[in-house]
């Protein structure tokens, strides 16, 4: 899709890092959703066979996937990646540990190697990795088919490539109080499932897998929604946002708006629009020399796991 066509979708990269920078010593408390939603991919693991020498967590945050991807694959280098600075020193922190287990990792080379970047241009050598874990991070790229070209280009070939994302029903409950309030961007928009199934194919995965699952959490009041997109680095990052303070005749109405949409149980809701996928990169095959002695590579796609 062309630019033009994309800029509901665009987010301004500069203030991801300085949103994700600003909350990583509040991320932990707050990312119950990425918890989940992290765990719930670490559970298809357990149906896929694969034996990484090398796996990148594109997209780490505050690291929270890197000792049980390092407990899972216990001969695997680690490397942990991220946009934001802030966000992997809190990740470092967390392998480096002290006492006779923290020298012991630091010494044999089993700490996790943090790198910061952008997962539309990574900064690693091309067949570098055997798995490329990204947990809801693709969801903030402004083209996430170069994000895929780049996983596909790291990953060796016979790869795994496993992601999650948020689908265009996510806070579908706080786009609908920002509803004609003005004619700003207020709610962060999200790519569906079928373009990011098609995306795959297009940049040369083999047998992708998609899936998706609606996740619901609740609040006492909107202040609490509010607090936990800040707290996560998740509020409004989108081009066309607003820059300065709404007023309070406006921000009167979104409260209004969304309180209309409480619950059973007196509480609103925040809905989430998960969306899961795998794919692998082909395995190649021996070249066949043709008999004007030019070399034709065939690539064997991985059964679909």
């Amino acid at each position: 899709m062309s630019q033009a066509s994309n800029e509901s979708f665009y987010t301004d990269k500069a203030a991801i890092r300085a949103s994700f920078d600003a909350a990583a010593h509040s991320y932990d408390a707050a990312a119950v959703l990425q918890r989940e939603v992290a765990d719930r991919m670490a559970e298809r693991l357990d149906y896929i066979k694969l034996q990484p020498q090398a796996m990148l967590d594109a997209g780490c945050g505050t690291g929270y996937m890197g000792k049980p991807l390092q407990a899972r694959y216990g001969n695997a280098q680690l490397i942990e990646l991220d946009l934001a600075p802030a966000m992997l020193q809190v990740a470092r922190g967390k392998h480096e540990g002290g006492g006779l287990k923290g020298l012991f990792n630091r010494l044999s080379g089993r700490r996790a190697v943090q790198v910061c970047g952008d997962i539309e241009a990574l900064p690693l050598a091309s067949a570098s990795v055997d798995l490329v874990w990204s947990s809801l991070t693709l969801q903030w790229c402004n083209t996430p088919d170069a994000a895929f070209r780049e996983f596909h280009r790291v990953l060796k070939p016979g790869g795994l490539l496993m992601f999650s994302s948020l689908g265009p029903d996510t806070l579908k409950e706080l786009r609908a109080a920002f509803a004609g309030v003005d004619g700003y961007s207020h709610v962060n928009q999200f790519i569906d499932m079928h373009d990011l199934g098609d995306a795959l194919g297009h940049c040369g995965f083999s047998t992708p897998v998609m899936d998706m699952e609606m996740l619901a959490m609740t609040y006492a009041d909107v202040r609490g929604v509010m607090d936990d997109l800040k707290g996560i680095g998740a509020h409004n990052l989108t081009h066309g946002r607003r820059q300065g303070m709404m007023g309070k005749t406006a921000w009167q109405r979104v409260l209004a708006q969304y309180e209309r949409l409480r619950n059973a149980d007196g509480l609103l809701p925040c809905s989430y629009e998960v969306v899961y996928g795998h794919a692998w990169k082909p395995e190649a095959r021996p070249a066949k020399v043709l008999a004007d002695g030019s070399q034709v590579i065939e690539f064997r796609p991985r059964p679909n796991t």
